[in-house]
C-alpha cells in the first residue's frame, strides 16, 4: 500500500469514525447516564466487534451480501429494529446511572455484537474493504485497514464518551436529563435514516 492510500485510508477511518452514528450517540448517551470509567467496556466492545466485521467483510462476507441482497437487507432490519429498542431505552431513561441503580452501560459483549447488525457499521466495512483492500496482498491490507480503524476510532468515540461525561453535572438536573435522553432517542433514529437506503 503506498503512502498516499495510506493516508486516505487513514483520513477515511477518522472521518467515519469520528461522525455522528449510533455508536458515537450512544457514547454519549452513556458518558453523560454512567460516566467516562463505566462507558470504556462499551468502547473496546466497538473496537473489537467492528473489527470483526472489517476482517469478515475483507475475506468474503461483503461478497456474499452482494450475491444475496436479501441477506443484507435481512441484517439491516434487524439492526434497524435494535437500534429502536436502543433509543427507546435511552430515551425513556430519567436517571443517571451511579452504581446503585438498575440501568447499566453496554457490556463489552453487547456492543461487540451490536456491530454485527449496526448498518453504519457495515456500510464502512464494505466500503473501507472495497476501497482499500489490495485483492494482490489481501490478508495484509485487510488486517492493516482494520489496524487503521482501531487505533483511529478509538480517541475519537472516546471524544463522545469524554463529552457525555462532562454533561453528566448540568445534566444531573432531571427536566435537562429527560430531555438530553429524548434528544439523544431522536438522534439515534436519525442516525439510521441514511443508512436503511
Amino acid at each position: 500500500m503506498s503512502l498516499e492510500v495510506f493516508l486516505s485510508l487513514v483520513l477515511f477511518a477518522f472521518t467515519t469514525s469520528i461522525t455522528p452514528g449510533p455508536n458515537n450517540m450512544m457514547l454519549l448517551s452513556s458518558g453523560v447516564n454512567f460516566g467516562l470509567r463505566r462507558t470504556i467496556p462499551h468502547m473496546i466492545g466497538i473496537e473489537l466487534g467492528f473489527a470483526s466485521v472489517l476482517i469478515a467483510v475483507g475475506f468474503g462476507l461483503g461478497a456474499l451480501f452482494q450475491s444475496f441482497p436479501s441477506v443484507y437487507l435481512a441484517l439491516k432490519v434487524a439492526g434497524g429494529l435494535y437500534l429502536l429498542w436502543i433509543a427507546w431505552s435511552i430515551g425513556t431513561s430519567r436517571s443517571l446511572g451511579d452504581g446503585r441503580n438498575t440501568g447499566k452501560p453496554m457490556t463489552i459483549l453487547a456492543a461487540a455484537s451490536f456491530q454485527w447488525v449496526n448498518p453504519k457499521a457495515w456500510v464502512m466495512a464494505v466500503s473501507a474493504m472495497a476501497a482499500f483492500a489490495d485483492p494482490t496482498n489481501l490478508v495484509f491490507s485487510v488486517l492493516l485497514v482494520s489496524f487503521a480503524f482501531i487505533v483511529l476510532a478509538l480517541p475519537c468515540q472516546g471524544g463522545w464518551a469524554a463529552f457525555g461525561a462532562l454533561l453528566r453535572d448540568w445534566l444531573s438536573h432531571p427536566v435537562r436529563l429527560k430531555w438530553f435522553n429524548i434528544t439523544m432517542a431522536v438522534l439515534l433514529v436519525v442516525s439510521l435514516w441514511p443508512m436503511l437506503k
